[in-house]
């Protein structure tokens, strides 16, 4: 098992976990808005954190994850980490706030070149736009993508960032899931821990790389692919598995 595996790497040291939402703690929905954290998920989570310290990192806005994900012991990094905040650690990216004017311009740019294309979301968030195109038929994909580039040529402050049926204009900033774990670590002094992050996405993958040296990542995929991941599973349902193995481990 995953849980035994990791708690004998760790030996004697404390495990550290950091949880991606969707497609980890709740599943890949066709509205972003109807990704509910289960109950039973909740639960276990609240266990594993009486055992751990458990951070929540996320493309959501950081009000938005630590709502649904309703805990406020534990730590919370929304817009991929340009905003944290916790119980011992909080923090804006510097550059985050200044991004905050051209992303309404680009986002008005992205509505008005999409506005004949069926199935188009556009999610602004305090410090990105996300566009979605799970909904739209995929011969009108290449128009999204064509949409968002012009916006971003536009404003060259921002990059487009991309996961599952999504492109995402962010600020242009040397930061990603990554380094904001990698704050975490320093800022909450768990230095001295065996870091676990479990993700399913490609924002992910920077924090899979940050913490191979240190820790390990677990990708969620239901399809196997490249991943920079120690482990795989399938699931939400089976990271919430995991998670119950953890919080059930015997102390040592």
């Amino acid at each position: 098992m995953i849980a035994d595996d990791l708690l004998r790497a760790a030996a004697s040291r404390p495990l550290a976990l950091f949880l991606d939402y969707d497609g980890t703690l709740a599943p890949i929905v066709e509205r972003p808005e109807d990704a509910v954290l289960a109950p039973a998920t909740r639960d276990v989570l609240r266990r594993v954190a009486a055992r751990w310290p458990v951070a929540i990192v996320s493309g959501r806005d950081l009000e938005d994850v630590r709502a649904r994900v309703g805990l406020p012991e534990l730590a919370y990094a929304g817009c991929h980490g340009l905003e944290i905040a916790g119980p011992r650690a909080s923090r804006v990216h510097e550059a985050a706030a200044a991004a905050a004017p051209q992303l309404g311009a680009a986002a008005d740019l992205v509505a008005h070149d999409t506005r004949g294309i069926g199935g188009v979301q556009l999610e602004r968030k305090r410090y990105t736009l996300a566009v979605h195109f799970r909904r739209v038929r995929e011969g009108d994909v290449p128009a999204v993508r064509e949409a968002v580039a012009r916006a971003q040529a536009r404003h060259p402050a921002l990059r487009v960032g991309g996961g599952k049926k999504v492109l995402e204009l962010m600020p242009d900033v040397d930061w990603d899931k990554g380094r904001a774990v990698m704050w975490l670590i320093e800022t909450l002094g768990l230095q001295a821990s065996f870091p676990v992050y479990v993700g399913d996405d490609r924002t992910d993958e920077d924090a899979f790389r940050a913490l191979g040296p240190i820790g390990a990542g677990i990708a969620v995929q239901r399809t196997p692919a490249p991943t920079e991941a120690r482990y795989v599973l399938p699931d939400p349902e089976a990271v919430r598995e995991l998670l119950s193995g953890l919080a059930d481990a015997p102390r040592r």
